[in-house]
């Protein structure tokens, strides 16, 4: 069992983290997008505003087992199963990144105006105003929704257990639901109560760290 629990352990973290990441790498140019075509933003686009909105709120509406069904056929176009750790990543990621997307577009709101009107008054072109001031400047409230985002994905890959996902879901589901193994199962929820932790912790140490306020 512990070498089951040990494995359950590495697959829900590498589910976790990969997840998010690939999420980020798409949700933070939703973000941005949402951000600078608001009504208020730099370059507002009424029509491409409500566009990515509604894509945006139509995936975080559905909820994620629904989702996981859902998107069945594509995950294993891209992957070539629907079962295992990896299979799951897909599914994460597509009810992630909308999640982050919005995150990320009220993390740049919480930006100082005085601040977007002085990038205005240097000239910036808008793609310099997203790298080199909105999230620089963003980067402690973005870092903090990472670190909520990390532990979402992470309830959510415990679901996945439920269609042959993998991690300690799986575990949770086959021994403690399915073979009324009541010491399995409660050894998952401790396990994901202390990863939980861990990633609470050491994110907002992260953030206190980058936050010049601070300092």
């Amino acid at each position: 069992m512990i070498d089951l629990l040990a494995t359950g352990v590495w697959e829900t973290l590498y589910m976790t983290f990969a997840s998010t990441i690939i999420a980020y790498v798409l949700g933070i140019p939703l973000g941005v997008t949402l951000y600078v075509t608001d009504a208020n933003g730099i370059r507002p686009n009424r029509a491409v505003n409500i566009v990515v909105g509604v894509v945006v709120n139509i995936l975080r509406s559905i909820p994620f087992l629904i989702l996981l069904v859902m998107i069945l056929p594509m995950t294993r176009l891209i992957v070539g199963t629907t079962i295992g750790s990896t299979a799951t990543i897909v599914p994460l990621v597509v009810a992630a990144a909308p999640y982050v997307a919005r995150m990320v577009e009220s993390s740049l709101k919480e930006i100082d105006p005085g601040v977007v009107e002085a990038a205005r008054a240097m000239g910036l072109s808008v793609w310099q105003m997203i790298v080199k001031v909105f999230l620089p400047e963003a980067k402690p409230s973005l870092l903090v929704g990472a670190v909520i985002s990390l532990a979402t994905v992470l309830g959510y890959s415990a679901m996945a257990g439920f269609v042959g996902g993998g991690g300690l879901g799986a575990i949770a589901i086959n021994y403690g639901y399915y073979r009324y193994q009541f010491d399995a199962m409660l050894a998952t929820v401790i396990l994901l109560v202390i990863i939980v932790q861990i990633i609470q912790e050491g994110g907002l140490a992260l953030v206190r760290k980058a936050d010049k306020r601070l300092r």
